[in-house]
């Protein structure tokens, strides 16, 4: 008996240390998450002031900024920009994801829902960029590889934190 009760201290053991390293894991998913919003913020921030300020925006990399940005696909009713949207997205994320990466639960599945609607906004502006205006925006396609990235960290991340069946 005592035998048995020794196997089973050990496989408990193994088990806390599996879940600590999980929870670990998933910490500095969401640490990495959290900072790689703060790149899609600082996109955001700097394309809704241009466009609020009125300016033009240049491409250095691509060629199709001012074409992308000026048209209607780039504003919200009321001449509102949605980089304005983006940039309230990626402040959401970065909050829900600091929260989730000091293990307040409830911030996960809410963070993996935000992430998964930015990701089809930006499958759907791609679209928009590549078969309707032909033309591409450099900070568009910045915040495109941000939002992928944090997909591809929120699949990562719910692997580790997701009840398994």
């Amino acid at each position: 008996m005592t035998t048995r009760k020794t196997e089973t201290v050990r496989v408990m053991s193994g088990e806390v240390s599996t879940i600590r390293t999980e929870a670990k894991s998933a910490s500095i998913l969401f640490a990495i998450a959290a900072l790689v919003s703060l790149v899609g913020l600082a996109d955001a921030i700097y394309l809704t002031i241009e466009h609020v300020a009125g300016r033009s925006v240049r491409c250095t990399i691509t060629s199709g900024c001012s074409e992308v940005l000026a048209s209607s696909y780039a504003t919200l009713p009321g001449n509102i920009p949605l980089a304005a949207l983006g940039a309230l997205a990626y402040f959401t994320a970065f909050s829900l994801a600091t929260l989730a990466a000091f293990n307040y639960h409830v911030a996960r599945p809410l963070l993996a829902i935000l992430v998964g609607l930015m990701f089809l906004m930006t499958l759907w502006l791609l679209y928009v960029q590549a078969f309707v205006l032909h033309k591409f925006c450099q900070y568009c396609l910045l915040s495109a590889a941000v939002t992928i990235t944090l997909t591809m960290l929120m699949i990562a991340a719910r692997r580790t934190w997701w009840p398994k069946s």
